[in-house]
């Protein structure tokens, strides 16, 4: 994918490269034209005066002596000057090798402008003008040029831009491998994030489908079907598939987030009071494990504008994270208080849990990832995420809705003294 970006990045500037330089090279050429062509056109207007003011109608007797009189006034560097009769025979000129004029340029009436080759010399560029004063034809005059003043600035021209033009393919070429590789990072990074989130999700899944299938063989397998045992089986086929709805639901949850799809309600909400029902809810749990858990003050006011069911779900996982790695005896502590400079309001949650090492803090957020602590009872050797869907998910959800909500979350903690989450939604 490198290569070919390179690639067309290196033709499509070779295509406009070549289209300007192509362009470049016809305006010059003409330029070099139109200014050969505006010189012949000088001196032609200045013979055609000089013929004036000599009267020549009058001393058609002299004709040549007088012609090479006033043409020797004009200063024509390079520039050859050929007189013809009204037959066109030739009757003075500057160019050894002009011959008669020929039959198809005798008769014209304007002007007439030719490159011409005379044998293996420089070509030339010739004008041919019938002079007539007084309604009379005076004979034909032409005025040749020089063609090298065109050839040999279009030829240095073109090896030029043909030597740029390469030179800037390969820059572009190199450039355009360099950028490639710039825009493939996310790409690659992507790649690897979705290989790693694949291969865990395969990994959530497969335990539960295999219990299913364990369960249901042994059902069928039973000869005497015991009705108690089956009910069993049916409840714990049930428990798992409610366990791989919820990891299903997650995962749709976050690839929407991924893909920038929330689907969210948009309603004005008060913090305080969702803090104090999902503070209520884990409030069994907490004195089931002796844990003293402080609510904020459900009276406040802090209307903040969101989804309300995905803001519980928010602090739920947070609260009963702190739950789930704190100890018997412990507390859990939920702080809000609005920051009027910022226009936020600020929801802490605090525990005085087992901790999470600093170098740990940066994965937390990640899918599927678990924090095993070294010394942990079997109650709390639990993910790193979130205690309630155990799957790994459940810090991942709760930053995904903070950021849905244009909100920050952030965690402090310190092995042995407990964890701060901090989480700032605008007002």
């Amino acid at each position: 994918m490198r290569r070919r970006l390179a690639l067309w990045y290196a033709i499509v500037t070779a295509i406009l490269l070549i289209v300007f330089a192509t362009g470049f090279y016809l305006y010059v050429q003409s330029t070099l034209i139109d200014r050969i062509d505006d010189t012949i056109d000088h001196v032609a207007e200045v013979i055609e005066r000089s013929l004036i003011r000599s009267n020549l109608i009058d001393l058609e007797s002299d004709f040549s002596h007088n012609f090479s009189a006033n043409a020797q006034e004009i200063d024509a560097d390079h520039i050859d000057i050929d007189w013809f009769s009204p037959s066109g025979e030739i009757l003075w000129t500057t160019n050894g090798n002009s011959d008669s004029l020929q039959q198809r340029e005798r008769g014209i009436l304007q002007p007439v402008y030719r490159t011409v080759h005379l044998s293996e010399a420089e070509p030339l560029r010739q004008m041919t003008e019938p002079i007539v004063i007084n309604g009379k034809l005076l004979g034909y005059l032409r005025i040749s040029h020089p063609w090298f003043e065109v050839t040999k600035p279009v030829k240095q021209l073109f090896l030029d831009l043909a030597v740029g033009t390469t030179l800037m393919v390969g820059v572009v070429l190199l450039c355009g491998w360099w950028l490639a590789g710039i825009a493939m990072e996310p790409v690659r990074e992507s790649y690897q994030r979705l290989k790693q989130f694949t291969a865990d999700a395969s990994h959530e899944l497969r335990n539960p489908i295999a219990v299913i299938q364990t369960n249901v063989q042994v059902a069928l397998s039973d000869p005497n079907p015991d009705l108690e045992f089956q009910k069993s089986q049916l409840e714990t086929i049930e428990r798992i598939t409610r366990r791989l709805g919820r990891l299903i639901e997650d995962l749709l949850f976050l690839a929407r987030h991924d893909g920038g799809i929330t689907n969210q309600k948009r309603e004005t909400c008060n913090l305080s009071q969702i803090l104090y029902e999902v503070g209520e809810e884990q409030q069994a749990i907490a004195q089931q494990k002796q844990i003293t858990l402080q609510l904020p003050s459900e009276d406040t006011n802090l209307l903040i504008s969101g989804d309300r069911d995905r803001l519980g779900r928010l602090f739920t996982n947070l609260v009963s994270n702190a739950i789930a790695y704190t100890p018997k005896g412990g507390k859990v502590k939920i702080i809000t208080q609005p920051l009027h400079s910022t226009n936020q309001v600020q929801v802490q949650v605090r525990d005085t849990g087992i901790g999470i090492p600093e170098a740990e803090l940066s994965q937390i957020f990640e899918r599927f990832y678990r924090y095993q602590p070294q010394k942990s009872s079997k109650s709390s050797s639990k993910s790193g995420n979130s205690a309630t869907s155990e799957s790994g998910l459940g810090l991942a959800i709760a930053k995904a809705i903070a950021e849905s909500h244009q909100g920050q979350i952030k965690v402090e903690s310190k092995v042995g003294q407990g964890t701060t989450f901090t989480v700032n939604l605008p007002i």
